[in-house]
């Protein structure tokens, strides 16, 4: 009976394998929105002369969004990769991210719920800069939303402080 527990419990532990090919595809989404973000920036430089200043804000806010969506997807890549699935060896490697050697599932929640209110911010400020052309309605409704991130963030934070704070002592 010991044996069968132990090979169960090996067969568990190792599903945590099936999680690889997820961050595979997200690398792959990140490559398809490398590819957006060269054709938004390939479509500012050949318009500049010819668009008015606040399209040339909307276009660099797109970028800025997408550079903040393909932050957001390294940090569910790696964190999620060696949180989940399996340590990456790179105490030594050059490149290493500080914010790797903090990282938990935790610590991973805050951090993306953090991206996705400042890809939120970003949106929102896209529907300000253009709020003529937009209906009110819908800008209450980003702003709500917006606000539920933002507060869901905070106490997510604080929620990680507490528990961190209570394994301290």
């Amino acid at each position: 009976m010991k044996k069968i527990e132990h090979l169960f419990e090996g067969v568990i532990f190792s599903s945590r394998w099936v999680q690889a090919p997820i961050y595979g595809g997200l690398i792959v989404g990140a490559v398809l929105y490398s590819y957006k973000f060269l054709i938004e920036l390939i479509h500012l430089c050949t318009t500049v002369r010819t668009i008015s200043e606040e399209m040339l804000m909307l276009g660099i806010l797109t970028l800025v969004d997408i550079s903040m969506v393909l932050n957001l997807l390294v940090m569910v890549i790696i964190g999620g990769y060696a949180t989940f699935v399996s340590r990456m060896n790179l105490e030594s490697h050059e490149d290493r991210p500080d914010w790797l050697q903090k990282v938990d599932a935790g610590t991973l929640k805050v951090k993306l719920a953090g991206a996705l209110v400042g890809i939120s911010g970003i949106h929102l400020l896209k529907s300000f800069i253009n709020i003529g052309n937009k209906d009110f309605t819908q800008v209450k409704w980003q702003i709500v939303i917006h606000v539920v991130f933002l507060f869901s963030t905070l106490m997510l934070a604080y929620t990680e402080k507490i528990l961190h704070s209570s394994h301290r002592k």
